[in-house]
């Protein structure tokens, strides 16, 4: 398994000099909560981008790096404003792949909370997933890329009812 950290709301930290909320080119926030797994996993840092700021060369260099690994397991941390937009993306260029986006209303920085749960969550579901495909985890949810949205207007994400 492999996770990649894209930056997003999960990753920012207040910045004392500038008076902002920066996405830091580090994986701090990642490592601090994987520090309390007892088993490995491996983690790259890319982009580092507030998920508004990514472009189409940002996801052709995600699906890059996941078609060329021998790892069929990914879970990508991710900004959740353009979440859906890269899940779908994936969906349509990946095809022996499992891969969950994750990510975070909140700061982990500010309320470690949610970040920890969605980061844990996504990762006992990958590592029971043998079902190829593209999956978005958050709050307590679980579900195929194009079943689980943010409702913008309520702050959270939702379960799509067919």
């Amino acid at each position: 398994m492999l996770i990649l950290n894209t930056g997003g709301t999960f990753n920012k930290r207040y910045n004392p000099l500038s008076g902002e909320m920066e996405v830091p080119f580090d994986n701090l926030a990642p490592e601090k909560i994987l520090s309390n797994f007892t088993y490995d996993i491996e983690m790259a840092g890319l982009i580092y981008k507030d998920s508004l700021d990514m472009d189409m060369e940002d996801r052709k260099m995600m699906v890059k790096i996941i078609a060329a690994s021998d790892k069929t397991h990914f879970i990508i941390i991710h900004g959740t404003d353009t979440m859906d937009m890269t899940a779908s993306f994936l969906h349509e260029v990946l095809e022996d792949k499992v891969v969950i986006l994750t990510g975070s209303m909140v700061p982990f920085e500010i309320d470690p909370l949610e970040a920890t749960s969605n980061l844990s969550m996504a990762l006992g579901y990958a590592r029971l997933q043998n079902e190829a495909g593209v999956y978005i985890c958050m709050q307590g949810n679980i579900a195929k890329h194009d079943e689980l949205v943010k409702n913008k207007k309520l702050g959270k994400f939702e379960l799509v009812q067919s």
